[in-house]
């Protein structure tokens, strides 16, 4: 089936000169259009707070608006919102890839909408009593959807239909609909526009012929607010002209009013700095991949390895990083990665020219093992040092040692005490690991440590460093480090705790490194304080635990522990649960819990760390599908169906929902019990909401959502991740073009090269086989065009949008 995905990746950098002009608390809230999806953590006391949140997700639904809202935090009080930061989904393109700082425009209820409306309409022509002929404008208002949440709740809406013009503005309005975000109306209004001049009733208003051309329809949407006032949700207008003598239906996007966001205050709200790259991608059936998708994949059998179209792909992006994910995800997806991973190290090898500087640098090799260890080693990271990171975050002890950094009343040598016990501790945590460590990690580690040792047959600790400078240096250290970006902390540390783990890393990659050099480290640190801490430590006894450690994730025996292995933690977080009704007194409400997945069950819990309340062991899993919002008028709801009662579960936003499916249908895809088909409503006082079947054992009327890959712990979908690499080379196609011309200078003219400015950051080993590589991408890429443009034409051809 046919994809069309958006994504975005957001970096939350920093605010500052926020108004009210006072030391505050401040967090920041990411919004697809009125709905939070994300939260940063409180920057306390600041008027210049610093987030520094990363955020990745998949966007569910269409959305018109991608919004910051900066809030000062209340305890008493509801959070008071600053100002926001709102970008149209047409100008994302403008700020994405590049760091921006946006300023804060005043939050005006008029403002702030969402969703969209049904219309149908058409003027028909009437002949009077006495004759003469009229038009008649009928407006059918079918129904509306995605509108928001009000105080957390669906709204009760209603429409008001108007006809306005220069002499006239007649309004009607359908009925409030009750606790619902998608209403449906199927209303019909009707409107005179014109009468001939000999019509002589006596009338409100006249209108001639030719003042069509002035008359516009517009729907206004309020959520009706019973004893307080009526909430404004969103507008519409149609020009009359453009209906002639058609009908025409269309979905129109609500728009904020004509006066929204404009505030008469001027005053400087302060700024917001932001990273966005948010991309689109359009995925065709699996078919269609097929000859890009096994061009990919026998890079690593091209001989020379720079002549591959993977290569050429890390070449012609400006970016490395661009190109690396979507390859190294595609590679892994289809067990191709130790092969080309070990290619493209034995190509840095040739220009590595001293054994301690072995893999070092960004290029090719290290960026793809890198990106390789965030994908396969997430489970590894949690179960190494989430307990003590969060020991570390949570009871923080006082560590600094720099004398210029220490506040008064600090003793630096308990300071010196605390940071040896939280070092000790990680790194035993570390050196304990190896038989937790990816099967997949110890290949490529393996492949590295024998081409190090192979270039540098003399260096008998060079095999050694090429290990230790990746899962010391760029795996632990950093994870350490930045223990937010791998998921072991749900935000940012505060200054203090983040000062703390940066001494830690500093530590751990010192001793990492002391298994795989001849000398000490001592005398290249910039820092003497850090000199003094490492005299603390005894040399042998910490190498020796280092070169066990690493000679046993650079081996490639089985690394699984004899018995049952630990089952792997898949998912946590709050959302709300409807109750079973397991017992006769129990009330059917919603309540929230913890929710945990493993590869083993899915549980939910009364709090975190608290003993399961509920177990659903996964093999017991039927189906994992979407709740239809009618069934109790809840948004981004989804069931759970096993033996007993449907578990109706509701998240807290459309990601979140999103991300809780596909993750439950991963790991339950090879459930032999699976269904084929299953309710999209409830069973609600005697009957399926969806088919009015009264018995709650009938079989289900839909049938249940496609597979989806099986794969629970690298969640990958190769079709997706070679169209990511189709776009890198449409984006760069120009550079495909400049490097097939200097593969074909280079074979004409076997001389000295004259003009090398054109092609010397590239690397050409071998003009023919690079030609011949070019050629054949230039080829499938054009092919993939042509089918792309195929299916634009017929999605617009039969999605038809007013105002989109």
């Amino acid at each position: 089936p046919l994809q069309y995905l958006q994504y975005f990746f957001l970096f939350t950098d920093d605010a500052k000169h926020l108004v009210p002009n006072k030391m505050r608390d401040f967090f920041c809230t990411i919004n697809l259009d009125q709905e939070e999806v994300f939260r940063t953590q409180v920057v306390e006391k600041s008027l210049s707070p610093y987030f520094g949140e990363e955020f990745y997700f998949e966007i569910p639904r269409t959305f018109q608006w991608l919004s910051f809202y900066i809030y000062d935090k209340s305890v008493l009080q509801k959070d008071l919102r600053i100002g926001k930061v709102s970008i149209k989904k047409e100008d994302l393109c403008n700020y994405t890839g590049k760091e921006n700082w946006f300023m804060l425009q005043p939050v005006d209820s008029n403002s702030e909408v969402q969703g969209k409306v049904h219309l149908e309409l058409k003027l028909n022509e009437l002949i009077t009593d006495n004759g003469s002929v009229c038009q008649q404008l009928v407006v059918h208002i079918k129904e509306c959807h995605g509108l928001p949440l009000i105080n957390g709740q669906n709204c009760d809406p209603y429409a008001t239909v108007s006809l306005v013009g220069p002499s006239r503005n007649d309004q009607k309005k359908t009925k409030v609909k009750k606790k619902t975000s998608n209403p449906q109306f199927n209303e019909t209004f009707y409107f005179e526009v014109t009468r001939s001049s000999s019509y002589t009733k006596k009338s409100q208003f006249q209108v001639e012929e030719e003042d069509i051309e002035k008359l516009e329809v517009r729907v206004d949407l309020w959520n009706n607010g019973n004893l307080v006032q009526d909430i404004f949700l969103g507008e519409i207008k149609v020009p009359v002209k453009v209906l002639r003598n058609d009908s025409f239906q269309a979905w129109y996007l609500l728009q904020p009013r004509e006066n929204g966001n404009k505030s008469s205050k001027t005053d400087d709200l302060g700024s917001l700095r932001l990273n966005i790259c948010y991309t689109e991608d359009c995925v065709l059936p699996s078919e269609y991949y097929t000859s890009l998708r096994n061009l990919l994949l026998k890079s690593s059998d091209v001989q020379p390895i720079s002549a591959s179209a993977a290569y050429i792909l890390s070449e012609v992006c400006r970016d490395k990083c661009d190109a690396v994910l979507p390859l190294v995800r595609l590679l892994l997806h289809h067990h191709k990665l130790v092969p080309f991973v070990a290619a493209v190290a034995e190509l840095d090898l040739r220009d590595t020219q001293e054994a301690n500087t072995i893999f070092r640098g960004n290029s090719l090799a290290t960026r793809c093992v890198d990106e390789m260890m965030k994908i396969v080693g997430k489970h590894y990271l949690k179960v190494t040092l989430k307990p003590v990171i969060d020991e570390i975050c949570e009871s923080p002890k006082p560590c600094e040692i720099d004398p210029i950094k220490l506040r008064e009343g600090d003793n630096v040598e308990i300071n010196m005490e605390n940071l040896r016990y939280y070092v000790d501790k990680v790194f035993r945590e570390i050196v304990r690991s190896s038989i937790s460590c990816p099967t997949l990690m110890c290949d490529v580690f393996y492949s590295l440590r024998h081409l190090a040792a192979k270039r540098f047959p003399n260096d008998p600790h060079v095999q050694y460093s090429a290990v230790s400078s990746f899962v010391f240096l760029r795996f632990f250290a950093v994870a350490v480090v930045s223990p937010h970006t791998f998921h072991l902390r749900p935000h940012h540390p505060d200054a203090q705790t983040s000062r703390t783990l940066t001494l830690i890393s500093k530590a751990i990659q010192t001793l990492g490194s002391w298994g795989s050099l001849t000398k000490s480290k001592l005398s290249s640190f910039k820092e003497t304080f850090m000199c003094e801490f490492f005299k603390t430590f005894q040399e042998e006894k910490f190498t020796e635990s280092v070169k066990k450690f690493l000679d046993d994730v650079s081996s490639t025996e089985s690394k699984e522990p004899s018995g049952v292995s630990e089952p792997v933690h898949l998912k946590e977080g709050e959302m709300y649960k409807r109750a079973q009704g397991r017992t006769r007194i129990g009330k059917k409400n919603f309540k929230k819990r913890w929710f945990c997945l493993t590869s083993r069950e899915f549980t939910y819990h009364k709090q975190q760390d608290k003993e399961p309340i509920f177990t659903i062991p996964i093999k017991n899993i039927l189906a994992v599908e979407k709740l239809d919002e009618n069934s109790f008028n809840k948004k981004n709801m989804f069931q759970v169906l096993h033996g007993e009662k449907p578990l109706y579960i509701q998240a807290n936003n459309c990601v979140e929902a999103s991300e809780w499916i596909e993750a439950l249908c991963r790991v339950t895809r090879c459930n032999q019990r699976r269904l084929s088909f299953y309710h999209p409503s409830a069973f609600l006082n005697g009957s399926w909401l969806c088919c009015k079947a009264t018995a709650e054992s009938t079989e289900g009327c839909a049938r249940c959502t496609a597979d989806v890959p099986a794969d629970t712990q690298i969640e990958i979908d190769g079709d997706r991740e070679t169209e990511r690499i189709y776009s890198l080379f449409t984006i760069n196609r120009s550079k495909l073009q400049k490097l097939e011309e200097a593969c074909g200078s280079i074979a004409v003219y076997q001389g000295p090269r004259k003009e090398p400015d054109d092609y010397s950051n590239f690397t050409i080993e071998d003009s023919v086989a690079t030609f011949h590589t070019l050629q054949q991408i230039i080829d499938i890429v054009e092919k993939l065009d042509e089918s792309h443009e195929k299916y634009q034409k017929k999605r617009s051809s039969s999605a038809k949008y007013g105002s989109e």
